[in-house]
């Protein structure tokens, strides 16, 4: 399987653990690839982070404009109507990184995967579907678009799951944040919910918690 293009940047040399970390509409893996320094990991943890590149494609709500996306996006009401083939051929696509990621020797429980937005959406469904047990996933202003068809891995049952999201936000609404989160209570995950007051974004408050939640999962 040939891979999306894609950025990487190792803390240390001979890394024990990955983040694979997926950007949101219109953007590309250099929207986050500045985050890693901001982390201000510990200078012991060798960790490799992963920004795909997500395919350019016309997207509906844009007038057809072509951007990078992880799938369509067909009305403003994001959660209406889902583009799940486009989404389902992204999540199979990041799996590559992750089937790549333990080819390399990195342990399941040793990788995160992240996304923001479209990327968070992409992340729910590879991660709770995912048959290999893995340490974490992050989920950032988004929303969980495959709730009614997705068929949950027992193998991520006991996975620690983070959700972010702006109180602000008009271009994915904390409700739908809030609602991913009581849907996976429901089916027994255990989810860590924290809101920030800002929009469709990332603050330097929640940066200081991603990174602590990392060297938590990743201890």
């Amino acid at each position: 399987m040939t891979l999306l293009p894609a950025i990487e940047l190792e803390t240390r040399p001979n890394p024990d653990s990955t983040v694979i970390w997926l950007h949101g509409l219109g953007a590309d893996g250099n929207d986050f690839a500045p985050i890693v320094k901001q982390l201000q990991l510990p200078a012991a943890a060798a960790i490799r982070f992963i920004f795909p590149h997500a395919p350019v494609m016309p997207v509906t709500v844009n007038g057809g404009f072509v951007m990078p996306a992880w799938y369509d996006i067909l009305e403003m009401q994001i959660d209406r109507r889902v583009d799940q083939p486009g989404l389902l051929a992204s999540a199979k696509a990041i799996g590559g990184f992750v089937d790549r990621e333990l080819d390399r020797g990195i342990a399941g429980k040793r990788l995160v995967v992240a996304g923001f937005s479209q990327g968070g959406a992409v992340a729910y469904h590879l991660v709770l579907s995912h048959t290999t047990p893995l340490g974490g996933l992050l989920a950032m202003s988004t929303y969980l678009a495959t709730a009614d068809t997705l068929v949950y891995s027992p193998a991520n049952k006991e996975i620690p799951i983070k959700i972010q999201h702006g109180t602000h936000d008009p271009i994915v609404p904390e409700t739908l944040g809030r609602k991913a989160a009581a849907r996976l209570t429901q089916e027994g995950y255990q989810i860590s919910y924290q809101s920030y007051p800002m929009e469709h974004s990332v603050c330097p408050e929640q940066i200081k918690d991603i990174s602590w939640w990392l060297q938590t999962v990743l201890a």
